[in-house]
């Protein structure tokens, strides 16, 4: 994410999370709630686990963490705010090359192309949430299947189209693919602060 240089730090922890040690400048005055919200909870039981902690926001950020990009968050959260909405996801095209197939019900190709001559966008892991999201998320439910389907159906859910870098990082390949760039020195999702001390 793309934020002002003076809003991360470097820091030590030790003691089981007790001790934290700021190196270099300090950042503002965070506070960074860890919550281990179930190695099972699929990402609607996520958000419901931590509801008590974002009651009072006005609105909170949420991501996949498996994924990196050099998108500008400030922009997205204006943009996010400006439509009123209750909820936004980034939009990105897919990193990589498919091929889309059309056939017919005796399984008779009628089109086949690449992904890439499409209008084709993927959900990107990232998103803006008014607290009202909860009042369309039940129990058990993964967020981008049913409390997605409610919030579209209500005129709801907006789409952030960013189509700068993003990348996951779901499978091996994904990562050697992430690992060789940064290998080159190649690292788009970085700070500016970060790329000059690295």
């Amino acid at each position: 994410m793309r934020v002002n240089p003076s809003t991360y730090s470097d820091c030590v922890i030790s003691e089981y999370g007790k001790k934290v040690e700021l190196i270099g400048e300090q950042p503002p005055d965070w506070q960074v709630t860890l919550v281990d919200t179930g190695i099972w909870r699929n990402i609607g039981e996520r958000l419901m686990a931590v509801r008590h902690l974002v009651q009072d926001e006005d609105i909170f950020l949420a991501n996949y963490s498996d994924g990196v990009t050099d998108l500008p968050l400030p922009e997205m959260i204006e943009r996010f705010k400006a439509s009123g909405k209750v909820a936004c996801f980034v939009c990105v095209r897919p990193p990589f090359n498919f091929h889309l197939v059309e056939f017919d019900s005796q399984g008779v190709v009628e089109h086949l192309r690449a992904n890439t001559e499409s209008d084709t966008w993927i959900n990107g892991g990232y998103f803006i949430f008014r607290k009202q999201i909860f009042d369309y998320i039940r129990d058990g439910e993964e967020l981008v299947l049913e409390p997605f389907a409610r919030l579209i159906e209500a005129g709801q859910l907006y789409a952030y189209k960013y189509e700068g870098f993003w990348r996951a990082m779901d499978t091996l390949r994904d990562r050697q693919v992430l690992e060789e760039m940064a290998e080159r020195g190649n690292m788009p999702w970085r700070l500016m602060g970060e790329k000059s001390r690295s």
